[in-house]
């Protein structure tokens, strides 16, 4: 079965950097847009960044400048580097991605990993 598996959540200071990978596991046969979004407590889930199958990158405001979405298609990955960590930042990150399994046939199908708690102290 597919899955997706973020790491490299923690506690840091503000003005510290993390970074937050999603690997994507099973039988893929290819893979369209991976996205990083986030959920604060009592927040509704926001996009903060994403990365199109076709190249685009497109960031939330509040991140662009301070975060870089990267991937890796030979390694099934997503990342997400981190800087200049404000504690606004703090949230559950999870990782989203359009997969299409050996043997869908057509089309993707939408998958969530289980998130990544990221701290972030004053």
């Amino acid at each position: 079965q597919v899955q997706l598996v973020e790491s490299g959540g923690g506690l840091v200071q503000a003005g510290g950097s993390l970074r937050l990978s999603c690997a994507a596991s099973g039988s893929i046969f290819r893979i369209n847009d991976m996205t990083w979004y986030r959920q604060a407590p009592g927040k509704q889930r926001e996009l903060v960044a994403t990365f199109t199958g076709g190249g685009r990158i497109n960031y939330a405001d509040s991140v662009k400048g301070r975060f870089t979405i990267s991937r890796d298609n030979a390694k099934n990955t997503v990342y997400l580097q981190m800087n200049s960590l404000k504690p606004e930042d703090t949230a559950v990150y999870y990782c989203n991605a359009d997969i299409s399994p050996v043997g869908y046939g057509r089309g993707f199908s939408n998958y969530w990993g289980q998130g990544t708690q990221v701290t972030v102290s004053s």
